[in-house]
């Protein structure tokens, strides 16, 4: 790896003085403690840190769930910085989409059916797509299987189809590989790197240093700050990653 230096935000990521503080008084903990940080449109960029580190924290930020105690953030071109909390959810339809480490599906729903209730909740995206979706991430042949009727590594695979089915921005992947064996994580990495390749711009949060090694750039946060910006001249194959 090599330090990183200059990063040309486009239509990607710019935050600058980013600061969030939970409660107030002696209680009060400061979760980001200024960050500065550009990501550029098309990056694969992992999020690293230990537990408590911030990382969670910022990408919720970015993504628009939470808001900023300091700071401005722009994301795709949109400024987030003083937009209310409650039209924030404006500029999540539109611009970004999450995969989470416990895959979030609704368990009376089929495949097929939980990625079709996100584009009907948006109002984003086309419902004759969503086997196209399901074929790309290899569950063709489940649409029409619930959650319990899936390994760990499928229902990811439902998430992930889910999260593209409106067109996001950026991608957000907090944890992807938490909850699964190896073997399954590599094949969950080595998705998100095929959707690299093809243009989207992805964020990946996690602890496990093993999985930075996909990244066209790794973060490094520690203690609500920075640590390091390291760009990775030759990043893993997913199938590669041990942890």
């Amino acid at each position: 790896m090599s330090t990183d230096t200059t990063v040309v935000a486009n239509r990607g990521v710019r935050v600058t003085g980013l600061t969030k503080v939970f409660g107030q008084g002696d209680s009060a903990v400061h979760a980001l403690k200024g960050i500065d940080l550009e990501l550029a449109s098309g990056e694969l960029v992992v999020i690293l840190g230990p537990s408590g580190s911030g990382k969670t924290t910022l990408c919720n930020i970015i993504g628009g769930i939470e808001t900023s105690t300091e700071g401005r953030v722009e994301v795709a071109g949109v400024d987030i910085s003083d937009v209310p909390p409650g039209r924030l959810s404006d500029f999540r339809r539109d611009h970004v989409g999450f995969i989470f480490q416990f895959f979030n599906l609704i368990p009376t729903l089929t495949a097929r059916e939980n990625v079709e209730v996100i584009i009907e909740m948006t109002g984003r995206g086309n419902r004759t797509q969503v086997p196209e979706f399901l074929e790309a991430v290899g569950l063709g042949d489940r649409m029409g299987s619930f959650p319990s009727q899936l390994s760990g590594g499928q229902q990811q695979r439902v998430a992930v189809a889910r999260a593209l089915a409106t067109d996001p921005d950026i991608l957000f992947a907090d944890e992807p590989t938490g909850a699964l064996d190896l073997p399954t994580g590599q094949q969950i990495l080595g998705l998100l790197q095929e959707l690299h390749r093809q243009g989207r711009t992805i964020i990946v949060v996690t602890h496990n240093a093993s999985v930075a090694q996909i990244a066209d750039r790794v973060i490094t946060l520690v203690d609500g700050r920075i640590a390091s910006s390291q760009v990775n001249d030759h990043p893993a194959d997913a199938a590669d990653v041990t942890w």
